[in-house]
């Protein structure tokens, strides 16, 4: 996973997963998803699209693409929905790769002070808190 995340950054120079996702030719969409839903991503007559919930923060938008783009570079072939934290889904493998593949991406190129608690950390460099329940499951 570090191997195909910073290749991507080396080869587009940004961390940014709006414009990696350009980059590499995937379709950015924007709608309602409802309640359950923050984003999926999906493959259509060989074009992929990551559809994000319009309704989010801008810092959720920012991780629900990294994630996708997760499930882009890590899973190839299938088709992933983010669902809410707090749904009866329960997040499997794939999930928590794309989740840690979210936050490896949108981290590079910086880490915690010295001493800096993890939220603190997050809330820096613009990842939702709630993320760090996430990685524990």
């Amino acid at each position: 996973m570090d191997e195909i995340i910073n290749k991507l950054i080396k080869k587009y120079k940004t961390n940014s997963p709006f414009e990696l996702s350009e980059a590499l030719g995937i379709h950015i969409r924007f709608m309602n998803l409802g309640q359950s839903t923050k984003g999926l991503y999906y493959r259509k007559l060989r074009r992929r699209f990551i559809v994000i919930h319009n309704e989010l923060p801008l810092e959720w938008q920012r991780f629900v693409c990294a994630h996708e783009l997760g499930h882009d570079r890590l899973h190839k072939g299938i088709n992933r929905f983010f669902l809410e934290e707090n749904s009866y889904f329960s997040p499997g493998k794939l999930e928590r790769q794309a989740n840690l593949f979210a936050v490896k991406l949108l981290s590079s190129g910086s880490s915690p002070e010295q001493e800096e608690p993890l939220l603190s950390y997050y809330l820096r460099i613009g990842i939702p808190p709630e993320v760090i329940f996430f990685l524990d499951e």
